[in-house]
């Protein structure tokens, strides 16, 4: 009976060792459990004890540590991880969650918020990310696929645009206003290059102040974003099942030649190199910018850099530098870019203000009608179904460039970060001079 009895205790030891060290082996982004854990003690230490420098220091080491962890969390979630977008939209909702019931305090919200909203980090992220993937891309590929993508995107926004007003005829919610205050406000290209000049524009002619106009926007920008992030992941997914349809991150069918990934031998002179080509192209888009305001920093350093490619004038030397930094920080800076737009950008409070019926039959109707139409429009260009759902439809119903990177993360295709900015920002631009004229005449 003793010897049976130490057999268990043997057996039982085992087991708990096993466990341990098999949770210690665990790695979140390359980094040991145990090294992990003391680096999130550290930072809920640092942040309890109001000690959390309200510098970039402070916000990367928030941003970057905890959106690892939560990714990390959401890609172990089963359903969650194979059918509503996994670690990134878990990032996102986790990090939105922590900031609105304060499990992450008001200093540190704001630590997180200003350096996400005002110091740059998104620009930086993206100026990255633009650069990278469009010197990345071969350059037939490039030509061929803008040309078939963009009246892909413009055509399926306008038949959103009518189907989102026919359906708020039908539910009693009138033509006007749900094209006012619903579609366009989703397809507008985010908060700061959307919705902020959309509610001057509507304050303007309506003779109430921006402050007010906002405040009926932004639901309707942030609740698009939500569903296209969610709607994306579905779409990845079921593409899988459908590879007829799945272009695999590829936007069109073309020679296998030129949708090989480009290989770059790592140069850790050629990382400073790429970064300040990256920072070059946006300086260099925000001085056009100063002259046309109207056109977005993000659409001129798309067609910078796109100048660049077509015409081959830079050494593959930088192109190949720009795509180092690209993948840099790509690799470790996206889930910090989820975490700080679900704090940062994402209120859950207002969201939930906003959930009529009406207003979220609305917002289906709007991922819905631009889905199927750009995947159907996609099919005519010669387009990937897959991926003309995600980037010439979805991305023009998140909110712009931190949309795009979380309806891409979602997707797994960040790739096409190019076509998402393009569209995105094209049409925002032409959804704000439209929405200049109509509000004088349907509100």
């Amino acid at each position: 009976m003793e010897e049976v009895k130490k057999i268990e205790q043997t057996e039982e030891k085992e087991v708990s060792e096993s466990a341990l060290k098999k949770f210690f082996s665990i790695k979140i982004s390359g980094v040991g459990m145990p090294f992990y854990i003391v680096m999130l003690v550290i930072l809920a230490a640092t942040i309890f004890l109001h000690r959390l420098p309200n510098t970039i220091l402070g916000a990367i080491v928030l941003l970057v540590v905890l959106g690892h962890v939560l990714y990390f969390i959401g890609e172990k979630i089963p359903v969650f991880n194979s059918y509503l977008g996994g670690g990134s939209v878990f990032c996102i909702f986790a990090s939105a969650a922590m900031a609105t019931f304060g499990i992450i305090p008001a200093d540190a919200v704001k630590v997180a918020s200003n350096f996400v909203s005002n110091e740059g980090f998104l620009d930086f992220y993206i100026a990255a990310l633009i650069s990278g993937s469009i010197l990345g891309m071969n350059r037939n590929l490039l030509i061929k696929a803008s040309v078939r993508f963009i009246p892909v995107a413009f055509l399926s926004m306008i038949i959103t645009f009518f189907a989102v007003g026919l359906m708020g005829m039908l539910i009693g919610n009138g033509f006007g206003h749900s094209v006012m205050f619903v579609s366009l406000p989703i397809m507008a290209g985010g908060i700061g290059a959307g919705v902020v000049p959309l509610s001057n524009i509507y304050g303007h002619v309506l003779g109430q102040p921006a402050a007010n106009m906002i405040s009926q926007l932004i639901p309707a920008s942030a609740a698009g974003n939500v569903l296209a992030i969610i709607a994306a992941a579905l779409v990845a997914k079921l593409g899988e099942s459908f590879p007829k349809y799945n272009g695999q991150g590829v936007l069109m069918e073309i020679d296998p030649e030129f949708t090989k990934p480009r290989k770059v031998k790592l140069d850790i002179m050629q990382f400073g190199i790429g970064m300040m080509m990256a920072l070059s192209f946006f300086m260099l888009a925000t001085i056009f910018n100063s002259f046309i305001p109207k056109v977005h920093t993000y659409a001129f350093i798309i067609i910078i850099v796109f100048i660049c490619k077509a015409t081959n004038i830079l050494p593959k030397y930088y192109e190949d530098a720009a795509i180092m930094f690209n993948q840099l920080i790509v690799k470790n800076l996206t889930h910090a870019v989820l975490a700080g737009i679900g704090i940062a950008l994402l209120n859950l409070t207002l969201l939930a203000h906003a959930l009529t019926w009406q207003f979220v039959v609305l917002v289906v109707t709007s991922i819905l009608t631009i889905s199927i139409a750009s995947a159907l429009i996609g099919k005519l260009f010669g387009l990937y179904e897959v991926e003309s759902i995600i980037t010439a439809g979805l991305c023009n119903n998140s909110m712009g460039g931190t949309g795009n990177v979380a309806v891409l993360s979602a997707s797994n295709r960040m790739e096409l970060i190019a076509f998402a900015q393009m569209g995105n920002r094209l049409g925002g631009a032409i959804i704000l001079v439209v929405a200049g004229i109509l509000i004088q005449f349907l509100h």
